[in-house]
C-alpha cells in the first residue's frame, strides 16, 4: 500500500471473501491491495464513463417512444 492508508470495516459475502482470500493467497498480494485495485478500476470507468457522456452532450436525443415509432415505420417492428 502506498504512504499513508486509511483503514475501513468491509462486510463481504463468505463466499466472495473466501474467494478473495484464495486469490490474494495465489498471487502473493494481500487482499487490501486486490481491492484497493479493483475500486480504482471501477472508479477509472465511471470517469471514463462521465466524459463518454460530456463528450455526447450535444448530441440529438430520441424518446423511446419515437424511437419504436421509428422502427414500426421502418417495418423493423
Amino acid at each position: 500500500m502506498s504512504g499513508t492508508s486509511k483503514r475501513s470495516t468491509i462486510y463481504f459475502d463468505p463466499q466472495l471473501h473466501a474467494a478473495l482470500r484464495l486469490k490474494a493467497a495465489h498471487t502473493n498480494r494481500s487482499v487490501s491491495d486486490i481491492v484497493n485495485d479493483a475500486v480504482r478500476e471501477a472508479l477509472a470507468e465511471d470517469q471514463d464513463d462521465l466524459a463518454a457522456f460530456e463528450d455526447r452532450v450535444a448530441e440529438p436525443t430520441l424518446s423511446y417512444e419515437a424511437f419504436l415509432n421509428e422502427l414500426k415505420a421502418d417495418g423493423k417492428l
